[in-house]
């Protein structure tokens, strides 16, 4: 394994987890009954391909795919971090069992693997918990959703911008060195994508090689009080306040990481991670366009065109502008806020475009081109290929 430790960054309100846990997003299963009477084995080998004369109008993979999919909750111990426990939650393909009470067994229910191993997705609680759930499973992925101790949605910028993408790249760790029992054979980890939105996609921006610049950081922050409009004391204190005890989170980090030749911090990445989908992200102002070109995978992002917590223009726009390889795409929701992930067809929207860039990337289903193409984007008129033209 060739890894390059880097810091990551989060954002995201505490809105987003209690407004997107409503009783309606809940899923529907039986996690209580270990006993599996009864075997039905239904998904296909593989999603059912596109054919040539099916029309582009619609958004097929945002229905479940042809797997069952099964949970396993396990927790892992970092021991070279003063023993630092982080919880995993993790959806697979599974075959589907009947449990004595009659309801499938979705708990700890036994892998598929009939198409094993199959590529990993890692993201983060809200994005895994809200948006993804057992979804990407269904399509012949294992989802792994990384929840970091002591990480909060509110609290302004702090450790957790450290410790959150070397949760994850742990998590990576262990699951190829060590996997659970249960789940032996079915992971692919050599094959993995970091997907996320807000903080999670932060923390996929950081997985992707994404390099800490300290002068542009503080060049940022030192222009706040120019900003018009001018940005409310909420975020400037989310935002600068690394600024304000930067000596003390430079040593925390350690040399390995802020030790640099050329200004920049080392990445946290590993080349095991070949695709990105960053979604409303807000790292521009520790990576800045040095530190964002340093990522050289493919890369979806996805940003409402009115995000009033994540600046579109200057977060979003400018991230997918400074990304300097070539397979990086902006999809634009045209007219929706940050919040936009409430609402039922924006999140159907998501999974089916999650589904389309990973299967695509990691599955090689190269027919998935065409369901997050400039062509297919086009033809909606609430979406938009690349940066919208606000007036």
């Amino acid at each position: 394994m060739n890894r390059i430790r880097c810091i990551g960054v989060v954002i995201i309100l505490a809105s987003f987890i209690s407004a997107c846990a409503s009783p309606e997003e809940e899923l529907p299963y039986s996690a209580n009954s270990s006993m599996y009477p009864t075997a039905i084995r239904e998904p296909p080998s593989a999603a059912t391909p596109l054919q040539n004369d099916q029309a582009l109008d619609s958004f097929p993979l945002s229905e479940p795919g042809p797997y069952f999919a099964g949970k396993h909750e396990v927790s892992i111990i970092d021991e070279s971090r003063s023993g630092r426990e982080i919880k995993l939650v993790i959806w697979y393909p599974a075959i589907k069992q009947v449990g004595a009470a009659g309801s499938a067994v979705v708990q700890n229910a036994a892998p598929d693997m009939s198409d094993a191993p199959y590529p990993l997705i890692l993201t983060g609680l809200n994005s895994g918990s809200y948006l993804y759930k057992s979804h990407l499973a269904t399509y012949g992925f294992v989802t792994v959703i990384v929840l970091s101790p002591g990480f909060s949605y509110t609290a302004p910028w702090n450790n957790a911008v450290i410790d959150g993408p070397l949760d994850f790249l742990f998590a990576l760790d262990v699951l190829t060195s060590t996997p659970p029992e249960n789940l032996a054979g079915i992971l692919d980890t050599n094959r993995v994508g970091a997907a996320g939105y807000s903080s999670d996609g932060f923390f996929s921006l950081a997985l992707g090689g994404a390099r800490i610049d300290p002068e542009y950081y503080f060049s940022q922050c030192a222009n706040v009080p120019s900003l018009d409009p001018p940005l409310s004391p909420f975020f400037v204190d989310y935002f600068c306040n690394l600024s304000e005890r930067w000596d003390e989170f430079s040593s925390q980090v350690g040399s390995e990481i802020s030790t640099t030749s050329d200004g920049l911090w080392q990445p946290t990445t590993d080349d095991r991670i070949q695709a990105i989908m960053p979604m409303a992200p807000d790292s521009a102002w520790l990576y800045g366009d040095k530190g964002l070109a340093a990522i050289n995978i493919p890369a979806l992002i996805i940003a409402g065109t009115e995000d009033d917590l994540v600046s579109y223009e200057k977060a979003s726009c400018y991230i997918y502008d400074h990304l300097v390889n070539s397979d990086r795409i902006l999809i634009s929701f045209i007219g929706k806020k940050h919040m936009m992930v409430e609402n039922s067809e924006v999140i159907r929207r998501i999974n089916h475009f999650t589904v389309a860039f990973f299967g695509y990337h990691l599955q090689g289903q190269k027919e998935y081109a065409d369901y997050f193409s400039e062509d297919y984007i086009m033809q909606f008129d609430d979406l938009f290929w690349g940066v919208y033209p606000n007036e």
